[in-house]
């Protein structure tokens, strides 16, 4: 793609002026960034990696998904459980070996699976592993069934409102519904710091760009266009021998990694996690999200995150009871008038999406090839 390096440029370039602006200015100066406004910005990239990870399988290869909000709510937990284990005596019950709420709920023995989240290099290694391999485990039945459409859209929602039930159980070990919070510090850095903020914003940054590049090579290659193809003429592409299945079980554990990722960068930043981060709203939001700022479209998806909680943020703090009316009014409005999102009034659309006919053809010339 072209414009694949205009977007990276954009966060990189915006983030390090955010970040001059917190470290280098003085506070009370009128250009100065506060610690708030590092965290909200932290916090808003980490979304855009789940609205990335969202496009990846609906805008390309049309998996609609209401149930995303699961994968990155498992990153986050993954890595609130590392955060948890570094607190070690300096919890409230001063207890080295159990997290606080464990002691406070009598427990004696730290669970099994708990074992190794001491070590952050464990902690990376299952940010991403965990969302993927549930997503592995889910796509292998429902796409090797053929389920698709609005039926793969509502077992979605089933799966992410079944796990905030489990994770509400003060006997999974994950908190309940107090979930996990009181960080300290990550890497010896205390997260309450200025710098650890800016660190963090400016790694979330790099890693968006990162996402977004793969993303790109992802929907450029030829297992893109196969995935387009799928998209707009499933039965035409079994009839040129290929397994959608297969095509779509690997951007759906892929995408699944990279929410995971998104969600261990928020928790890190926001100071916790708890179940209601399943809620099935929380993944219709980001749906919203990627419609707004343009399905099929990486950098739509990036915008639609960011403008839609700047939104959030304004509304919230104004008018909170008027927020999820302008959602859905944001959303109809969207839906009737801006079908590309608000990317296509800049007629900018990285990987756009194709009509049909060509999708298929494109597919068919390259077996043919």
């Amino acid at each position: 793609m072209k414009t694949t390096w205009i977007t990276p440029a954009l966060l990189v370039t915006g983030v390090a002026l955010l970040a001059g602006m917190n470290l280098t200015v003085p506070e009370g100066a009128p250009l100065h960034a506060s610690a708030y406004v590092i965290s909200l910005a932290g916090k808003y990239l980490s979304y855009a990696i789940l609205a990335l990870s969202l496009d990846l399988v609906w805008g390309y290869a049309g998996i609609l998904s209401l149930g995303h909000g699961a994968f990155f709510a498992l990153g986050g937990y993954v890595m609130g459980m590392h955060l948890m284990r570094e607190i070690g005596a300096r919890g409230v019950y001063g207890n080295a070996q159990l997290p606080d709420f464990m002691v406070f709920l009598g427990w004696h023995d730290l669970p099994w699976y708990w074992n190794g989240f001491d070590h952050f290099a464990v902690a990376a290694l299952m940010v991403p592993l965990v969302p993927a391999l549930l997503a592995f485990v889910f796509g292998w039945f429902a796409f090797r069934a053929r389920v698709s459409g609005v039926y793969f859209s509502i077992i979605t929602q089933a799966l992410t409102y079944a796990l905030m039930l489990a994770f509400f159980r003060n006997d999974m070990g994950f908190g309940g519904n107090n979930g996990l919070t009181d960080f300290k510090d990550m890497l010896g850095l205390p997260l309450q710091a200025d710098a650890t903020r800016v660190l963090l914003m400016v790694f979330s940054a790099l890693i968006l760009a990162g996402a977004y590049a793969l993303c790109c090579a992802i929907v450029s290659s030829r297992f893109g266009k196969v995935l387009v193809a799928i998209r707009e003429a499933e039965a035409r592409i079994r009839f040129l021998a290929y397994r959608p299945e297969s095509y779509k079980l690997l951007v759906w554990v892929v995408s699944a990694a990279i929410a995971g990722i998104g969600g261990a960068l928020y928790v890190a930043q926001v100071g916790i996690i708890n179940p209601s981060e399943f809620a099935p709203a929380n993944s219709i939001e980001a749906v919203i999200w990627v419609a707004v700022g343009g399905r099929a479209s990486l950098a739509g998806a990036i915008l639609g995150a960011v403008l839609v909680n700047l939104g959030k943020t304004w509304f919230t703090g104004v008018l909170p009871e008027a927020w999820l009316y302008a959602l859905g009014g944001l959303f109809i409005l969207t839906t009737l008038f801006l079908q590309r999102g608000i990317i296509g009034l800049f007629n900018w659309r990285p990987g756009s999406r194709r009509p049909a006919t060509s999708a298929v053809t494109a597919t068919a010339r390259e077996v043919a090839g």
